[in-house]
């Protein structure tokens, strides 16, 4: 990557949609790191901090946001709070990577506004009863949970205009193709490449 700034690919959708599975299909690409989002919540069994989050105190989040070091912040399903940290720009600008956040749509939505170039991809499920029966699949959620995950998916779902492209998870090979066609297709994009343009320009005398 031979560019001023990094790519910042932002995936989101509803839980339950598969978008943890597809960022995992982008990171083949080459050149891409993760933004490690904190959050308040307890690490699950099989998590490690650093490595999808850094797990912090409430009171260390609030003091985050007070010091102005998130790009974007929500707290989600009225319980944990989420943050994107701004220095995950820096450490792409710095490691000449493009930037992957994998953050939910309340923080898809602010990102975007502060980061107009950004590419926003939306996941979707094919249809309300698939994402139900993944929900349901995970075993986590009690019923009065399930409903409200799936009242909450329909109010995200609303939202789709704001998004860049839509790759509906009803055939997870075909889902990852796409969202790696996206991310080479971005990257080829005219305000992207300026850098390189100029360049070629001058091995032409200008």
């Amino acid at each position: 990557m031979n560019r001023t700034k990094p790519l910042v690919l932002i995936v989101s959708g509803p839980s339950g949609s598969g978008k943890s599975t597809l960022v995992q299909k982008i990171l083949q690409l080459p050149g891409l790191m993760l933004s490690v989002s904190c959050t308040t919540r307890p690490p699950r069994k099989t998590e490690s901090a650093g490595k999808w989050y850094n797990f912090v105190s409430e009171a260390e989040f609030q003091g985050m946001v007070a010091r102005g070091e998130f790009l974007e912040y929500a707290q989600v399903f009225g319980k944990n709070w989420y943050g994107t940290p701004l220095s995950s720009l820096d450490q792409a600008r710095a490691e000449r990577k493009d930037l992957v956040l994998e953050i939910d749509v309340q923080g898809a939505l602010q990102a975007k506004q502060k980061l107009p170039d950004a590419v926003a991809i939306f996941v979707l499920p094919p249809s309300r009863e698939h994402l139900e029966q993944r929900i349901r699949e995970r075993g986590q959620d009690s019923e009065d949970e399930i409903r409200r995950r799936l009242e909450c998916a329909r109010q995200e779902i609303l939202n789709y205009r704001a998004y860049d492209f839509v790759v509906i998870n009803d055939n997870l090979e075909r889902a990852g193709r796409e969202v790696q066609a996206i991310v080479l297709g971005s990257r080829c994009r005219v305000e992207h490449e300026e850098v390189r343009i100029h360049e070629i320009l001058k091995s032409f005398g200008g």
